[in-house]
Parts: C-alpha cells; structure tokens; sequence
C-alpha cells in the first residue's frame, strides 16, 4: 500500500512540475512581444496607446465640428428625397397599406360598441393619408422630414460622441503634444502657449519620461487617418471631413507631472515590475521543464500516467468525441496557463496554488489522452470501420439510411403508378378536407364551400373506400388460406383495378400451386424410382461378384470353372465400374462442379471419330446408319472430350435401342449461325408418352432393364450440351425416336 501511494505522489509532483514548466514556456511564447522590450514605451501595448490619442486629437480637435455647425451643414439631395417618397411604394400602394393598418382596428372598436375609438382611429388614418399625399404633392415636406430625421440622428451621435471625451482628457493628463500641419500651419497643442521655443522648453527630457518627434527617420511625418471613434452613423449623418492625406510635424510626450492615478502611468510604473516577473517565471519554467523531461525519463514517467491496459477502455470511445475532447483539453490548458501568468504578473499569492492545481489536473488529462490518442492513430491502418463508428460517422449514416428509406418508401408508393397516384390524390383530398373544416371554425362562410364538397366528393369517395377495402379483405382472406394449403373458389374479378388485378394473380397463383404439388407428387415418385433403380442396378452386379467370388474358394474347381467365374467377375466389376463412374460424373454435371477446356473443335470430324469408335459394333448389328453432313468443316468453341461422350453416349443409344433391321439417320446442318446435330431411329422398346421422364437419372427405355446401359446417358449428354449453353431436346412420335443438338459456331 506504500508503494502505491507513493508511485501516486511521484506522479502528481511531476505532473505540478511539468505543469509549471509548461505554463513558463508557453507564457514566454505569448508574451514575448512586450516582456522582451527595456522599456514600456518600446511595448506594442503603448503603441496602441499612442495610436489611440492621435486618433483623439483628430476626431476632437482636428475634424471637430459643434452640433449646431453639423445641423447647419445638412443638406438633403434630390436622390434621397425619392428614396423617401417611394420607399413603401407608390401613392396608392401606401394609401391601401395604411387603410388595411386601420380597417380591422376600426372594425374591432364598433363590434365592441365604442365609436369614440373608432373616431380616434379614422382620424388617424385620414391624418396619416394626408400627409403621405402631401409627399407626393410636394419636396418640401420630404425634404423637412428628412432634416429632422438627421438632425435627430445628430443628437444621437453626439450624446455617444461625449462618453469618449473622459478616454480624451485621461490621455491628455498623461501626454503633452504639439502638432502642426505642415501644408497649412495650422496648430493642434494641449499646451499653453504655441511659441516653438516655449514649447522646446516644455517637451524635453527633463520634463518628460518619453518623447516621440516628427518626422522620423523610420516613417517621417505624422499621418493621422482619418477614422470616426464613434462608428455606425456613417449612413445617416455626414460627419466632418478634413485632408486624409494631411502630414504633421511636432512632439508628443509622456509627461512627468502626469498623475501616478492616470492608467497610462499605472501601466508604466507596474511594467518594470512585470518584467522582472516574467523572466523570473519563464527561466523558472523552462528549468522546471527540463527536469520534468529528465526525471520523466529516468521513472519512465509515461507508463504510469497512461498504463497501457487502459488503452482497450479508451479506444471504446468513439474517434471524433476523443478527438473533440483532446481539443477541449488542450483549449481549457492554454487559457489556464494564460490565467496563471496573468496572477503571476499581479503578484496574487492567494490565487496562485488553486490555478497552478487546475492547470495541473487538466495539463495532466490532456498529456494522458494525448497518449493514447497517439497510440489509437498508429492502430488505425490496421483497423477497420474506424469512421464508421464515429459520431459522425453514425449520424452521417442515420442522415443516409433516412434518406434512403424515403427515397425507397416513395419509389415504392409509385412502383405501380396508377396506385400511387390514387392514393396521393385521396390523401390529398382528404387533407383539403381537414383544412376546410379547420376553416369553418375560423369563419362560418365557408360552409357554402365545404357541404357541396361533402356530397360531391366526400360522400362518394367515402363509398369508394368502404368498397374497395371489403374487396381488399375478401383478397386477404384468400391469400392467408392459399398460404395454409386451403384452396378457396377463385376470387370474383371486378373492373380493371389494381385489386381486380391482385385477385387475378393469386387466382392465378393457386393454379400454380396446385401444378407445383403436382410436379412435386411427381419428383417424389420419381425419387423413388432412382433409389429404386440406382439399389437394383448396382446390387445385381455386386451380387454376382459375391457369389462367384465364393465360388472360387472351392479348392476343388476345375481350371477352366475358376477361368470362366474370374472371367464373370471381371465383367460384372467393369460393369459395376461403368455404373459408378456414369453416376459420379452426372452427380457432377448436376452440381456444375466441372471445368470445360474449350477449344476449336471441328464438329464434323469429331462425330466421325465417334462412330468409327462403333465401327465393329455397328456392322454386328442390324441397324443401318445414314450419316449426311457438310463437306466443309464445321467449327465450335467446345469442349471435345465432353462433346465426344455426348455422341458416344447418343450412338450408343441407337445401337442398343433399335430396332432389328431398321436404319438410324444422323444429319449435321448450319444455319442462323448454329450447328444442328440430328439423330433419329426405331426404338424396339415401347417408350413412355412423357418425354422428360427418358432424362431422369436410371431412366431407360427398357422398363424390364435387361440392357447393360446405366440410364445415365441422356442425363449426362444434357448437362454437357447445357454447360456448353446449347440445347438437347427429344421428340417421340410412335416408335420414332429423335434427338436434336444444338450449338453455337465459332466466331470467324
């Protein structure tokens, strides 16, 4: 526990050590200006000073004008006289404004029965009328109004004029002056006498603590502008005017009879003072900040103000608010350090430990989330969504999520106009409405509006609503029992509205419903049928390879019974290979887990390399083969391999499913930028009436499946010729059965 407390006082006596040294340097920095100077008349602070009192001796004695010679001085010109008179508008638009001023006071005095007011009223507007007539009759009375006006307005200025001659005459107790204006000799002195050599006896050195004589060799003579010390009557009054560009030649000085109760001398006497102070301060402080710097290295001061496992709390706080509240801090630490330095410079000992403790506190919080300020901006490269969990950042995407939904929620209202627009228009009018009855209220004449509206539009529009909200209902009852699997009689369609259409496609989405049971009464057999298949097809083979593989455990078989079994098992488990790879890879093609290499491939010749692979099958058997294609090749951007094992699989189709003693017909043509692969031939098989049934997986066209095909062929073939986005498509009339590729050409 002592150690805690006493890392606890290490810390806070740095904290005051760094604090004052901070305050001295920063002190320094602010008043360098002044401090820096010998003396107090070298200050920028007197320079004002100096500024102001000539500014003085212009505006009371060089440009100074009595009120009675600014009232004679007036004058009135013609353009003002027109922004007078029309200043409210014509004749007739001010006689009409003063009228409607009256009119309602007027009404409101004989509602109530009182003609007295009335009468006061009336005579005032009929004497407000007159004289703005006799504006437009004559100049003269503009012209008189507009004297008074500025005569007022010089009374105003002069009566502020006079809160500056106090300021005046304090600067003239303290400064002695002697000015002449080199062009026209004229004298401007607070001193008794204008004899140059009487004055060279009064402003010297002995008399005086500072003496300023024009002209100089910095900036020549005096140049006194001209700017009024009371502002904003520049409009209304013409204030006196001299030569802006007059020069004056003479002394000002400080002078030492000057009272020690005059502000300028209190300025002048506790500038020394000051001084000493303020180096005292800043070399104290700029000490104090060296050893803070030394001793904060050797404690490894900033581990301890600012532990790092607060730094996870910290980065909680959204960037800006840490942001904005380092700017506070550091705002709060300028203006305490400013107000120490000023109770230092006024030597107030009670107040120094209170705000020498508060810029501590607040020097201390602002160097604490400095650091973890520095060390937040270094992480956020690495971070993500840093702005947008800002203040701003959130109220940003508020502001944009509003929107958006605004601008969504009308894009929706109009998505199908004819409604949008119907209900804009019943809002509208009911919103018409509700001010109409507001109105009634107000004033009873408006029920000759507002019944013909009730039975013209009100009422038949209020039937409109009931209507089409019974309509509306019936609809929603229909749709919940359609989405519980009930289905209701078709819903009554009337008119062409945009509810008639709404009962038309849930009626029509009933239907839907009823063939999507359908199709799924059908995938559901016909799911059945694939495991069936898909269990018959491969145990039939598997079992022979079981029990002919028990077979040859018998030691006493003869040679040529183990060579036949072997042999049947070879078979057996080439066709259950056949069976296994033909699923896997239509369990593939459905899937689209396979790549296409595409290439240039010459659809002609690779169909001829697909039935010269059946040559020997083909003449074994009794079907005839009628091959007709171009005598030019014909080009296509595929696949040949998988293009290969669609022929493969059709030829073998053909040669499997025909018909004894018939002829199979295959036909290449181009046209319309497409190849068409045409393959035709007597099934010797009944085949099914529906012909997507024959792509179904296991699906052959010998029910008893006495055939050694997988029933995977035609579904393979059409997931090929579909990654390649041509079309297989299958055409069964009778016996005939007709299978037609297309495929798009390569570009030339």
């Amino acid at each position: 526990m002592d150690t805690k407390w006493k890392n606890k006082i290490k810390i806070i006596s740095w904290l005051v050590l760094f604090a004052f040294g901070v305050s001295g340097v920063i002190s320094a920095l602010i008043n360098e200006n002044d401090y820096y100077q010998r003396s107090y008349f070298k200050t920028s602070q007197f320079q004002v000073e100096l500024d102001n009192l000539t500014k003085y001796i212009h505006a009371f004695e060089i440009s100074y004008q009595s009120k009675e010679e600014m009232k004679e001085a007036i004058t009135v010109s013609e353009d003002e006289i027109e922004n007078q008179r029309y200043q409210y508008g014509n004749l007739t638009d001010q006689i009409r404004d003063i009228e409607l001023q009256y009119q309602s006071r007027i009404d409101e005095a004989k509602a109530n029965k009182n003609q007295n007011i009335a009468d006061i009223y009336i005579r005032e507007r009929d004497q407000k009328i007159e004289e703005i007539s006799k504006n437009f009759e004559s100049d003269e009375n503009i012209k008189k109004s507009i004297i008074e006006e500025k005569e007022e307005n010089i009374e105003e200025y002069f009566k502020e004029l006079e809160i500056y001659r106090d300021e005046y005459e304090n600067y003239q107790e303290a400064f002695v002056y002697y000015l002449k204006n080199i062009e026209t000799g004229q004298i401007y002195t607070n001193l008794s006498t204008k004899d140059r050599k009487l004055v060279d006896q009064n402003i010297n050195e002995e008399n005086m603590y500072y003496i300023q004589s024009y002209p100089t060799k910095k900036q020549g003579y005096l140049e006194m502008k001209e700017e009024p010390v009371v502002n904003g009557y520049e409009d209304f009054i013409e204030l006196p005017r001299t030569n802006s560009n007059a020069l004056y030649e003479g002394k000002i000085g400080v002078s030492k009879d000057a009272p020690h109760t005059n502000r300028i001398m209190l300025d002048y006497h506790s500038y020394d003072n000051q001084r000493i102070v303020f180096w005292i301060y800043t070399i104290a402080g700029i000490m104090a900040l060296g050893a803070s710097v030394i001793i904060g290295k050797r404690i490894g001061i900033i581990p301890k103000i600012a532990p790092s496992e607060w730094q996870s709390k910290y980065n909680r706080i959204p960037f800006d608010a840490a942001l904005l509240l380092q700017v506070i801090f550091v705002i709060t630490s300028i203006a305490l350090i400013d107000n120490v330095s000023y109770i230092y410079f006024n030597i107030d000992l009670d107040d120094i430990l209170i705000n020498l403790l508060f810029l501590t506190l607040f020097i201390g919080l602002t160097m604490i989330q400095a650091i973890y300020l520095y060390t937040r901006i270094k992480m956020m490269p690495n971070e993500k969504g840093v702005w947008q969990n800002t203040i701003i950042g959130r109220v940003l995407k508020g502001i944009r999520n509003f929107f958006v939904s605004l601008v969504n929620t009308f894009r929706n209202v109009f998505l199908n106009r004819r409604v949008g627009t119907q209900v804009f228009l019943i809002l509208t009018i009911v919103f018409l409405f509700g001010i109409l009855t507001a109105l009634i209220f107000i004033d009873e004449d408006f029920l000759a509006f507002y019944i013909p509206a009730i039975l013209i539009i009100g009422v038949p529009l209020f039937i409109l609503i009931i209507k089409r909200t019974g309509y509306f209902n019936q609809i929603l009852s229909n749709a919940a029992a359609l989405a519980k699997g009930e289905f209701k009689p078709d819903l009554t369609i009337i008119g062409k509205s945009v509810f008639a259409k709404l009962a038309g496609d849930i009626n029509q989405m009933k239907y839907g419903v009823k063939t999507s049971q359908n199709a799924q009464a059908k995938s559901e057999r016909l799911k059945t049928e694939l495991i069936t298949n898909v269990s018959h097809d491969l145990r039939t083979p598997l079992t022979s390879i079981i029990t002919y593989s028990e077979l040859l455990k018998n030691p006493e078989l003869s040679e040529d019974e183990r060579n036949a079994y072997i042999e049947i098992i070879d078979r057996k488990s080439k066709r259950l290979k056949v069976l296994i790879d033909d699923l896997f890879e239509a369990s593939k093609m459905a899937s689209g887990a396979i790549e296409l290499t595409k290439a240039k491939v010459d659809i002609v010749q690779l169909l001829q390399q697909s039935l010269a692979e059946y040559n020997e099958t083909m003449e074994d058997s009794q079907v005839q083969f009628r091959v007709s294609n171009p005598d030019t090749p014909v080009y296509a951007y595929v696949d040949g391999q998988k293009l290969w094992r669609v022929f493969d699989n059709i030829i073998g189709n053909i040669i499997k499913y025909s018909l004894d003693n018939t002829r199979a017909y295959i036909q290449v043509q181009e046209e319309n930028h497409q190849v068409r692969i045409t393959f035709k031939n007597i099934s010797k098989y009944e085949l099914s009436e529906d012909i997507d049934e024959l792509f179904e997986r296991f699906k052959r066209g010998d029910e008893s499946r006495h055939t050694d095909g997988s029933g995977l062929g035609l579904a393979i073939a059409k997931s090929i010729i579909d990654l390649h986005e041509g079309t297989l498509d299958i055409d069964v009339d009778g016996d005939l059965f007709k299978v037609t590729v297309i495929l798009g050409l390569l570009d030339n």
